[in-house]
């Protein structure tokens, strides 16, 4: 969700206009007519305005908002992080790590921006790498949302075949928040690897509470009352896997009866 994925900072955007950038001015590029304040104060002001649009998907207002605004002051970090942000999901890949890296040298100790370029590196398939940046951030002691870099170095770590690893890091996110969904779901999937059904079922099903399930989910699920011998139970999955994902590859898995 790109909600998570944007700096504390970020997320006290107001619900903002829906105007586009207005006109700006030839003697100041990052400065807006009839707009006032200081450098500093138009550039968070221009990058409160580009969150809002980038949680609505508008990459393209969000781009050309986050340009007045590291016009506007070029020093000012939150704004190098969302431009690394929208250059991800614009899949321009060297354009985020110039974003990220230039964020990171004007607030190394950020907790928000290490976690992004973490997400960033493990994206473009440096695993390994983006770990150290998830540590980065739960080490600030006022980043307010650590359980959120555990999962994401969950998840990392098991792309790179270190399930025990990786279960070390799910288990501490779920300590600090014990609804966090993609701990919930991985853990989940690890313990039913490991034939701790019991287990496994809870997880899954507190996953499932959250937002009624998804195909991945409903799959585990499935799966487990099917370890389990619980074939009523595996047949409710089974019809809602079909009723609700027709077209997921969980569903045609089943449909193949491949189960494992």
């Amino acid at each position: 969700m790109r909600t998570i994925l944007i700096t504390g900072l970020l997320l006290l955007a107001a619900a903002c206009s829906g105007n586009k950038p207005k006109e700006t001015s030839s003697a100041d590029p990052g400065a807006i007519i009839g707009e006032v304040g200081d450098p500093r104060a138009r550039a968070r002001s221009h990058t409160d305005l580009a969150a809002a649009y980038y949680q609505r998907g508008s990459l393209g207002v969000a781009l050309d908002e986050l340009r007045i605004a590291t016009a506007a002051d070029p020093g000012y970090a939150p704004a190098h992080n969302l431009l690394g942000l929208v250059h991800m999901d614009l899949r321009e890949e060297s354009l985020a790590a110039e974003s990220f890296q230039r964020a990171l040298s004007l607030a190394p100790n950020d907790g928000d921006i290490n976690h992004n370029y973490g997400l960033f590196l493990c994206r473009t398939k440096r695993e390994p790498d983006s770990i150290k940046y998830f540590m980065q951030a739960i080490k600030n002691p006022l980043y307010s949302t650590p359980a959120r870099s555990y999962s994401a170095a969950g998840v990392c770590t098991l792309r790179t075949g270190q399930p025990k690893e990786a279960e070390e890091y799910f288990v501490r996110a779920l300590r600090l928040q014990p609804d966090d969904p993609q701990a919930l779901l991985n853990l989940g999937q690890i313990r039913y690897k490991q034939g701790r059904m019991d287990e496994a079922r809870r997880l899954v099903a507190q996953y499932n509470k959250l937002d009624a399930g998804d195909a991945e989910s409903l799959w585990l699920a499935l799966r487990i009352e099917r370890k389990s011998g619980q074939r009523v139970a595996e047949q409710s999955f089974a019809n809602q896997l079909r009723r609700r994902f027709p077209g997921s590859a969980e569903y045609q898995a089943l449909q193949r009866g491949n189960f494992d």
